[in-house]
């Protein structure tokens, strides 16, 4: 698939937020294809907390919108998907996402810029990713604890390294409109929010044990190792009710 046929890639709405119907492999060899073009590309992991934040924030839906391509992250996208009859083919998570663009980058030598969390689990993170894929050059590792006085040097170090792919973990309310923000400026062909990803790889935090997983619940065993995330979580219940008292109007742009 070539990155031009970006607009023939079929999308379902949740809410007025489009997300690919492509599977994993697809979504994988469309986004080579945007590398080998060098096409600057916004690529959102959405789940239904984010949907729900689109809903409620203006800003927050134009990010979406403006997104290059949105991927069904959670488990809960592809119930909504299923449950009005729109079925969406299967999750495209960002952590699985991120693994697979690396083993790509393993085989055509990709360079890799990494921007978000601590400095000591950003370097952790770089560290390991060396680890499994010696061949993906990492040309940068900068932490995400800087503000918008520091933008401009940020992104001019991110510039100077020529990555084809970034990287981005900060806040959830910071994460995908800074990288929209600066897209422009930035202009590498994969830009993508990937959120706690980088705190598994750094060994940090253990990602869901299996069971979970297919039980649909890495949520639920999240929410049970990090229990400040509570607030965040009541957003689910929200997403849910939401789909099922306006099943009708779920798809609509």
């Amino acid at each position: 698939m070539k990155a031009t046929e970006q607009q023939a890639i079929k999308k379902i709405s949740i809410f007025g937020v489009p997300f690919s119907t492509l599977t994993m492999r697809e979504t994988v060899d469309y986004l080579t294809q945007v590398v080998e073009r060098r096409e600057p590309h916004h690529i959102i992991t959405a789940n239904p907390i984010m949907v729900m934040a689109a809903v409620n924030d203006e800003k927050m839906m134009r990010v979406m919108k403006q997104a290059d391509l949105i991927v069904p992250d959670g488990a809960g996208i592809i119930w909504a998907a299923n449950y009005v009859n729109e079925p969406l083919p299967e999750r495209v998570t960002g952590f699985d996402l991120l693994h697979e663009l690396m083993r790509v980058g393993e085989q055509r030598r990709w360079r890799v810029f990494l921007l978000g969390t601590t400095q000591e689990i950003i370097t952790e993170a770089a560290n390991n990713l060396k680890l499994q894929y010696p061949l993906v050059d990492i040309v940068g590792v900068q932490n995400g604890f800087f503000g918008p006085t520091e933008d401009d040097e940020v992104v001019a170090r991110i510039v100077e390294a020529a990555p084809d792919m970034l990287f981005v973990a900060r806040s959830a309310t910071t994460q995908e409109p800074w990288i929209a923000q600066f897209r422009d400026r930035l202009n590498v062909p994969i830009m993508m929010g990937v959120g706690g990803s980088f705190d598994i790889i750094s060994g940090k935090m253990k990602r869901a044990p299996v069971i979970f997983q297919k039980l649909r619940l890495e949520w639920f065993y999240r929410l049970a190792k990090e229990p400040a995330r509570y607030k965040r979580m009541l957003a689910l219940p929200k997403f849910v009710v939401k789909v099922v008292r306006e099943k009708e109007n779920v798809t609509k742009p």
